[in-house]
């Protein structure tokens, strides 16, 4: 189970965009895949940036694991791939000594589903792994937002929170700043070797989590690459002998060959997420990702040629038939069970759904194969695409949790950090072997009790860098990771990546309306010039006045690469 893995539209909305990124940021079988973020802002003021030079000060030294070796190495900002099969005889140790002391730490964190009891098995084994008593106060992922908004403005702030990046609206930069302690003096440069397992997280994500001018995040890293996968159904696609497209023309060309309404069958769903790809629009995931230093003026992504070219891309694949009708209707369903019960044959979502669907379907469906399509370009050429965040959910320490707490809670980070193929991941991830899970022929298989305890928790505390893997569909593993390091190659970072920024408050709702009026226009309920005409009002509405804060920002930090 993972949180927002489909959304429950036709596409991805940029909420459950951003929701699967994280999620897939840790996309292993049998473990709770996990995401990216906005908050920031530089040294105790409201709103801003801490600058790349100011930041490399603070960032912990990166030391790479040696512990386990990777089947296939990361490249191009791709996640690492493991392609073997489970021996837990191999398991290899990265905690070499009980790093905990003994404290009594409470974790609060978004839950999925029904929390187990407190006093589970689980629970026990990982705290006497850590040498810890970890207590975790679990509030429901879907209304997460008011239960942190009201904990943060309160007195009684537990000793750890766990922060989503899709949770940091509106006051929640600010309480980061004024709650929550500088990890500076454990972590920073050398000290952070005290655990092996956290220096090995990339520096993009340590710089990440810098809030206020101070490292203050317990980061989970994500992919570089874009998280949006268009898939489509290899099984048929290989039956019927028809080729892949490769321009935005052989795609709807394609669409309305291959489109039988009569039969039920369309030839996809909403495709917008990968229209923004295809057509190399600035991400939408987060607002400074929008931003881009473009021949020596900063501008955001509504206002270019590709974020209109690719819309009425869009709208001809819903005016030519080949979009299935629930999509126009968006709360009908969703897109994944329009896939796997053959009723589209290609639609967008986050890269999480190529295992999952796979893993879904094995037993009712043996036939089912999915698979994903390389992204092209507009020209049919090679692609533009935009780099996503390097860090996603966040651990956050209370400022008044005593020196032996915090050394505590980076214990307990050290261990849920341990790469795959270690002991510490196996307990994180999968429990008690035999109590949470068992192993046949290299496969790790949880049991009932292993779904309702092994979920949601310490795996929500700090995670090591992304890898993929699926002992159960190694090929899967194999094609996900491949799939990103040829998608990585056309990657690029905005100017902005990789900085955590706090806009104005005066600006943080100026574009929550061009979502809904995306979706419309694709639709065909409104027009292109519907679109150009809210883009004028947003630049007179604070537009222009925030692409000035942005160059002001600029001018005075420079980028983060």
């Amino acid at each position: 189970m993972t949180p927002n893995a489909a959304s429950a539209s036709s596409g991805p909305s940029r909420r459950s965009f951003l929701a699967s990124t994280a999620v897939a940021t840790a996309a292993v079988a049998g473990g709770m895949p996990l995401l990216a973020a906005c908050g920031g802002s530089d040294s105790g003021s409201k709103d801003g940036t801490t600058s790349g030079k100011s930041a490399k000060k603070l960032l912990p030294a990166y030391v790479a694991s040696n512990v386990v070796t990777p089947d296939i190495p990361s490249k191009n900002g791709s996640a690492m791939g493991f392609t073997s099969k489970l021996d837990l005889a191999d398991l290899k140790t990265s905690v070499s000594k009980k790093l905990g002391k003994g404290s009594r730490i409470k974790i609060m964190s978004p839950f999925w589903g029904s929390p187990p009891k407190g006093d589970n098995a689980y629970y026990k084994a990982m705290n006497d792994l850590i040498g810890v008593d970890i207590t975790w106060q679990n509030q429901d992922g879907v209304t997460y937002d008011e239960k942190l908004g009201a904990v943060l403005a309160s007195s009684d702030v537990p000793d750890v929170v766990v922060i989503p990046s899709w949770n940091m609206g509106g006051k929640i930069p600010s309480a980061i700043i004024s709650k929550f302690a500088d990890l500076g003096p454990y972590l920073s440069g050398d000290a952070i070797k005290k655990y092996p397992n956290l220096a090995a997280i990339p520096s993009g994500a340590w710089q990440y989590s810098i809030f206020g001018g101070k490292l203050r995040g317990l980061p989970q890293p994500a992919p570089s690459v874009v998280g949006i996968v268009p898939f489509y159904r290899k099984d048929v696609f290989d039956k019927e002998g028809w080729e892949l497209p490769k321009s935005p023309d052989e795609f709807l060309a394609l669409a309305k060959e291959i489109s039988r309404p009569r039969a039920k069958v369309w030839a996809c769903d909403d495709m917008k997420w990968t229209a923004f790809n295809i057509f190399g629009v600035l991400s939408g995931s987060e607002k400074p990702l929008g931003w881009n230093l473009t021949d020596g003026k900063m501008i955001y992504r509504v206002e270019t040629e590709e974020y209109l070219e690719a819309l009425e891309w869009t709208r001809k694949l819903y005016a030519a038939g080949v979009v299935h009708p629930d999509a126009k209707a968006v709360n009908q369903g969703t897109a994944g069970d329009r896939f796997t019960s053959g009723q589209v044959l290609m639609y967008n979502q986050n890269i999480s759904d190529w295992w999952g669907k796979m893993a879904e379907q094995a037993v009712q469906n043996p036939d089912f194969r999915i698979s994903g399509m390389d992204i092209f370009g507009a020209d049919g050429g090679d692609p533009t695409l935009w780099a996503g965040s390097p860090a996603g959910i966040f651990a956050f320490v209370n400022k008044k949790a005593s020196k032996a707490v915090i050394e505590d809670i980076l214990a307990a980070a050290n261990v849920t950090a341990a790469p795959y193929g270690t002991k510490e991941y196996m307990l994180t991830n999968y429990g008690v072997e035999g109590t949470h899970y068992t192993v046949k022929d290299g496969v790790p298989t949880k049991n009932d009790k292993g779904n309702q305890e092994v979920l949601n928790a310490f795996v929500m505390l700090a995670s090591p860098a992304p890898t993929i893997a699926h002992p159960d569909f190694p090929d899967i593993a194999k094609e996900q990771v491949e799939w990103q390091q040829r998608m990585g190659a056309f990657t690029k970072k905005s100017t902005f990546w990789g900085m955590q920024i706090t806009e104005p408050a005066r600006y943080t709702n100026l574009s929550n309306d061009f979502e809904q009026l995306e979706d419309d226009v694709v639709r065909g309920r409104k027009k292109i010039s519907d679109m150009q005409q809210a883009v004028s009002e947003w630049k007179k509405q604070g537009g222009d006045k925030l692409r000035d804060w942005y160059q002001k920002l600029h001018d005075d930090n420079g980028s983060a690469q």
